[in-house]
C-alpha cells in the first residue's frame, strides 16, 4: 500500500509541474481570466489545489497552515505560487515516505469544514480521495490552458510512468 501512495505522490508532483511548466508564460490577465471553470480562472484553481492539500494535510498530521474555505487564495503570482506547490509536494512526499502500512491502516480524526462535524475515517481512503481530488482539479487547469490557446499537457499516469522518475513505478 505504501509503494501505491508513494507513486501517486510522486505522479501528483510530475503532473503539477507539468502543469505550471505549461502555465508559465502566461500574463497575469490570462492566468487570472475567469473562463468558467469551478473555481473560475487558473489562479483560482490552483490556489484551491494548494489550498485543499494543506488542509488534508493539516488533517493528517496536526502541523502547518490550513485555510478555512475551499476558495481561498493563498497567491496570486504564479511564481510564488508555484514555489508553495513545489514544497508542498516535497511535504506529501516526505510525509508519506515516513509511514508504515500500519499507519495507511488505521484512522484519523478531523473536523470538516462545510459543516463543522467530527469525522472519523481510515487513512488510506483519505490518501485515495486526496490524489484524485488532485486529477480531477489538474483536468480543470489542463482545460484551461486549452481555453487560453496553449498545447495539451499529457498527463496520464501511464506516460509519467514512462518518464525517468516515473519508471519505479511502473
Amino acid at each position: 500500500m505504501k509503494q501505491h501512495f508513494m507513486m501517486f505522490a510522486a505522479y501528483n508532483q510530475w503532473a503539477n509541474g507539468r502543469i505550471y511548466d505549461a502555465a508559465d508564460d502566461l500574463d497575469d490577465e490570462e492566468f487570472n481570466r475567469d473562463v468558467g471553470a469551478f473555481f473560475g480562472s487558473l489562479m483560482g484553481t490552483l490556489n484551491h489545489l494548494l489550498v485543499a492539500d494543506r488542509i488534508w494535510m493539516k488533517r493528517f498530521t496536526g502541523e502547518g497552515a490550513a485555510p478555512t474555505t475551499l476558495d481561498a487564495i493563498l497567491y496570486r503570482a504564479l511564481p510564488v505560487l508555484r514555489t508553495a506547490r513545489e514544497a508542498e509536494d516535497r511535504r506529501i512526499i516526505d510525509w508519506l515516505g515516513g509511514l508504515n502500512d500500519k499507519a495507511l491502516s488505521g484512522r484519523f480524526t478531523y473536523m470538516t469544514l462545510s459543516d463543522m462535524r467530527t469525522v472519523s475515517q481510515r487513512l488510506a481512503p483519505a490518501l485515495a480521495h486526496v490524489f484524485n481530488h488532485q486529477t480531477h482539479h489538474r483536468g480543470h487547469a489542463h482545460m484551461i490552458l486549452t481555453v487560453l490557446g496553449r498545447p495539451s499537457v499529457p498527463l496520464d499516469l501511464a506516460h509519467f510512468q514512462r518518464t525517468e522518475e516515473g519508471r519505479a513505478f511502473a
